[in-house]
């Protein structure tokens, strides 16, 4: 791997030098043994400058290449990283919800934008640059539905195979981008933590290269990548609060290590605070983070991405959250479609639950006054709210308005309905 010295085991931390596919420590094991990439920051440093990647037209994450752990080439010469734009997704201003909660800035960084709609893109096209880099021509994962079709929109357009497992209860439309891009789905009697033993099971049995959150270590890196573009779009000054939907907790380890390597290469001056955002009923980082076990019984939450009963990557949040002097907090269902309705109504961006869930976070946290007036909140949506239409229309809680006959005389009559109403409001 350029510019890496080594894997680094998040639990004991052991070192390993770069081996063409490493999942694990050996010595803490497959569900402890998480491993880090760690980049070589003195190389990259005599490579690359703010000044020279904000001059890159690209907006892209091919950017940020120098900063990710593979070649950016196969052997023919043709970039290894998918040909989907992934990344470079826009940062919004919503000062609307500063004064609501009362803060100096409040930030949107909207990740529905990616080619699959979800954050999960810049996962997935890191772990599909390094499996085509290694030759490797199938690649399997466990997913909710995000993660599972971003990595099957990218592997449809370069040429690769995908074995999804996935909860039979995953939401249609998810499902339907899966099947849409020509994956292989396998739908588990079971939840997303059983559908990833299935997977894990698979790569044991068969070879396939995992893309497994909390299993292959090129997921964060890709994750990271949305750090890099916050920090660049606020002008290398971080927000002093960044809140993010937190399941299995890798978006937020991805988004700690993407902030901690621009420290280190000393592209910023601090880290911001990081606060993971949980539904009530899929809380076990926040369980963990206040002394608890990282595990509950049975996840249950309408935001279907952040429920999570074991989350596998709870060592590296717990670090993440920790190292930034961050903090958790929770929020109830329908605190989500609240704060669903509200984006759409008041920013004009429509998330799905999972990524409301961030607005939700926020609200909650200026009720129990844990904001301050001075401070710049940024809030990472993760996903589109085409994902799940069904909690949107529980969300918009309206429906049509029946006009009768098409005809002038019913048009009239709706149009004074309609200003009548709109007065009282107003007034």
């Amino acid at each position: 791997m350029p510019l890496s010295s080594a894997y680094r085991c998040v639990a004991c931390g052991r070192q390993y030098t770069p081996e063409p596919v490493l999942y694990a420590c050996a010595a803490c094991g497959e569900d402890d043994g998480l491993l880090d990439i760690v980049l070589d920051t003195a190389a990259i440093r005599r490579a690359v400058s703010r000044e020279s990647i904000s001059a890159n037209p690209d907006p892209t994450i091919r950017r940020w290449l120098p900063l990710l752990p593979v070649e950016g080439v196969l052997a023919d010469g043709s970039p290894s990283l998918p040909r989907l734009d992934i990344g470079g997704t826009p940062l919004y201003d919503a000062p609307s919800l500063a004064r609501r909660v009362g803060v100096a800035r409040v930030t949107l960084k909207d990740d529905g934008r990616n080619p699959t709609a979800s954050f999960k893109d810049r996962a997935s096209a890191v772990v599909v640059a390094r499996a085509r880099e290694l030759g490797v021509s199938l690649i399997t994962a466990a997913s909710t539905g995000n993660a599972a079709s971003s990595l099957a929109g990218q592997c449809a357009a370069e040429g690769v195979a995908t074995v999804i497992f996935v909860p039979k209860s995953a939401p249609p439309a998810k499902l339907a981008q899966l099947l849409i891009y020509g994956a292989h789905v396998v739908a588990v009697d079971g939840t997303y933590d059983d559908a990833f033993e299935l997977s894990r099971r698979a790569t044991q049995l068969f070879g396939w290269y995992n893309r497994n959150t909390g299993y292959n270590p090129f997921t964060i890196e890709g994750k990271k990548t949305a750090a890099l573009e916050l920090a660049e779009q606020h002008g290398w000054e971080v927000p002093d609060i960044v809140l993010v939907p937190t399941g299995d907790g890798c978006i937020i380890s991805g988004i700690h290590k993407g902030f901690t390597d621009l420290l280190a290469l000393g592209f910023i001056d601090r880290l911001p605070r990081l606060v993971a955002v949980q539904a009530e009923g899929s809380n076990a980082i926040h369980q963990a983070f206040h002394g608890g076990a990282a595990e509950i019984a049975d996840a249950s939450t309408i935001a279907d991405s952040i429920s999570v009963s074991r989350p596998r990557v709870a060592l590296h949040a717990l670090r993440a959250l920790r190292e930034s002097s961050g903090d958790t907090v929770l929020v109830s269902d329908d605190e989500i479609l609240a704060a669903m309705r509200m984006l759409a109504r008041e920013a004009g961006v429509f998330a799905e639950p999972a990524a409301s869930a961030a607005l939700a976070g926020l609200l909650r946290m200026a009720s129990e006054n844990r904001l301050r007036g001075d401070e710049r909140v940024s809030l990472v949506l993760t996903g589109n709210g085409l994902k799940d239409i069904g909690a949107a229309m529980k969300a918009a809680d309206a429906a049509p308005t029946p006009m009768g006959r098409a005809d002038e005389g019913a048009l009239r009559a709706y149009g004074e309905r309609l200003s009548a109403s709109l007065a009282s409001v107003s007034t």
